[in-house]
């Protein structure tokens, strides 16, 4: 399975004093979610993760890592969708990069070649320097060259056994009539053997009492 980005540690953030309070409600519904993740708790560091989120929906790294939460959870479905919603809702490019890479990890695990081809360029063209995307794009296109090639092998010898199966079918028509026909010769053998009988009662002698 190819390496997923993990960035659960909080980025130094600087607020206005209002927002003081928030910012430190968000600060410790991640910890705690950070926490549970390191102890491979993924379901129950979902909810620290997504309170993170509801109290600031600008931050960055609770998306980030609710995303990656629900991929550890076995839910990639919506971990794609939260990874959408970071690379759309954040300004921070280090956290697009890192979302284009781990949607490319998601649609490379379902086998979805073509779609994570696209996720890891568009992390390139953000960041052309991120060797760890450069190595899973590489990765994603010799696999869907080897398809490819696969799909071409296969068309010739479906072909084949297209061209086979007609050729069957006539062999098989063929044994039918041959078998037809010989039940018909058959059938007149009978009737011919029963005429000869009839013609030789018919003219054999009456027998005197």
């Amino acid at each position: 399975m190819k390496k997923l980005k993990n960035i659960l540690w909080l980025m130094p953030l600087l607020f206005a004093l209002p927002a003081m309070v928030n910012a430190q409600d968000e600060n410790a519904a991640i910890r705690e979610g950070n926490k549970l993740y390191h102890e491979k708790q993924y379901d129950k560091a979902l909810p620290a993760y997504q309170k993170a989120v509801e109290q600031n929906p600008q931050s960055a790294t609770a998306r980030y890592n609710l995303a990656n939460a629900k991929f550890r959870s076995g839910n990639i479905p919506e971990a794609q969708k939260s990874y959408d919603e970071l690379i759309e809702k954040t300004t921070d490019k280090n956290y697009k990069v890192k979302g284009y890479y781990n949607k490319g990890v998601t649609l490379t695990n379902e086998k979805k070649l073509l779609e994570s081809i696209e996720a890891y360029k568009n992390a390139i063209k953000l960041d052309p320097t991120d060797e760890d995307t450069r190595f899973n794009l590489q990765k994603a296109l010799t696999e869907l060259k080897k398809q490819n090639q696969n799909q071409q092998q296969k068309q010739p010898q479906q072909k084949q056994q297209q061209k086979k199966q007609p050729q069957q079918n006539k062999l098989d028509k063929r044994k039918i009539e041959q078998y037809l026909k010989s039940l018909e010769q058959k059938e007149q053998e009978v009737q011919r053997k029963i005429q000869n009988n009839r013609s030789r009662s018919v003219t054999q002698p009456e027998k005197d009492w």
